[in-house]
């Protein structure tokens, strides 16, 4: 059974730091305790909700087979609604409960000021989904991912739509979060340099219900396809509101539509749009008895559970090289210590803390499910 406590970002007291961050090498007999961390609630719940069953799977399949380090791991849940001021009043709470590692979290508008936190306090950070190059390019000693990065697949985005959609007026949306715009960028940046000039470069604002302002500019610009840098909610309701008054377009995205709550939102609107993911871990030979374990539960590991299952995974099998929990030790020993097996297969990292590997493909929305093209 998970030992759990879950932290709610928005009801968090003062938090109380550890001086000089020596949580993390806290040594004993009790539990470890390790983290995950993300939009446990809001209007990007579904994805906090994806990490909370992967690190849940992930403590209770470590603890069955004996723990770390001879002893089992308490799982402790922090709640940052992808706020960005939340994700530090939650960090400073997770450190303060001397947890050894966070798989979070999912916004990079949150990982990044968070992972400030968990640097000056001894916590190692390995994000699941936070794909903004920031991340891990300020050179913090204690981030990682096991997700790729935006420049990757802002690359891969603006390639297909070039090859494919030049003869399209096409229009590149972004809601100004650290995430979708760096998104947007990236991949307008891929389509300029393939010769196309895209017709409409515009924010909108996250979290309203009616897009019809925009709308209205991409039927007046005679948009055919619309790329997307931001979350399933709103691309979702952009999309509908465009077909509705008629528009025939297609809706490109990135990773963060990876979630059957894209469907709910669109209905019938959301068939042929396509988005940007790494292959479908779910299919892979490595997660296979996991992905068993998951659909006996009545889970279906899409999107991040498997990442941050891979997160906590790569982890523990990094402390059991290094002997102990020390934050540094084994986070030398990730970025030189490779290959790390895990449910996304085997993993090297680089000296930032990204994987060397990424492998982003495109999906595609056909009937209410998604499927690599």
């Amino acid at each position: 059974m998970i030992k759990r406590r879950t932290i709610l970002g928005s009801t968090l007291a003062a938090p109380m730091l550890l001086a000089g961050g020596r949580g993390a090498f806290a040594q004993g007999s009790g539990p470890i305790r390790v983290a995950t961390a993300g939009p446990m609630t809001g209007q990007y719940a579904a994805f906090g909700g994806q990490m909370r069953a992967g690190a849940e799977q992930a403590v209770t399949d470590l603890n069955a087979a004996g723990g770390v380090l001879g002893r089992q791991l308490a799982l402790e849940v922090g709640d940052d609604a992808c706020d960005p001021r939340q994700a530090v009043s939650v960090a400073n709470q997770l450190a303060s409960r001397q947890v050894a590692l966070v798989a979070g979290h999912f916004c990079s508008g949150s990982s990044i000021p968070a992972s400030k936190v968990y640097g000056e306090e001894g916590v190692l950070q390995i994000s699941p989904a936070s794909t903004n190059p920031a991340f891990t390019d300020s050179g913090d000693w204690n981030t990682f991912r096991v997700c790729g990065r935006d420049d990757q697949q802002g690359l891969v985005a603006g390639r297909y739509i070039a090859q494919n959609m030049r003869d399209r007026r096409i229009a590149i949306l972004h809601d100004n979060t650290a995430y979708g715009r760096g998104l947007a960028e990236e991949t307008k940046k891929s389509l300029n340099a393939a010769g196309v000039t895209e017709a409409l470069y515009s924010a909108y604002t996250p979290g309203e219900r009616d897009y019809s302002a925009i709308v209205s500019r991409l039927q007046q610009a005679n948009i055919g396809v619309v790329y997307v840098g931001g979350y399933h909610t709103e691309s979702g309701l952009i999309l509908r509101q465009a077909k509705e008054v008629g528009m025939n377009i297609t809706l490109i995205g990135g990773d963060a539509l990876v979630t059957n709550e894209f469907w709910q939102i669109t209905g019938a609107a959301g068939e042929g749009t396509l988005m940007t993911f790494s292959s479908d871990p779910r299919k892979r030979a490595t997660a296979a008895q996991v992905v068993q374990r998951f659909r006996a539960r009545n889970i279906d590991p899409e999107g991040y559970v498997l990442y941050t299952y891979a997160a906590m995974q790569i982890w523990a099998a990094a402390a059991a090289r290094a002997g102990g929990t020390d934050p540094r030790r084994i986070a030398s020993l990730l970025k030189s210590g490779g290959p790390w097996a895990s449910v996304l297969g085997d993993i090297n990292f680089d000296q930032k803390g990204d994987v060397t590997v990424p492998d982003y493909v495109f999906y595609v929305w056909r009937n209410g499910t998604y499927a690599e093209m």
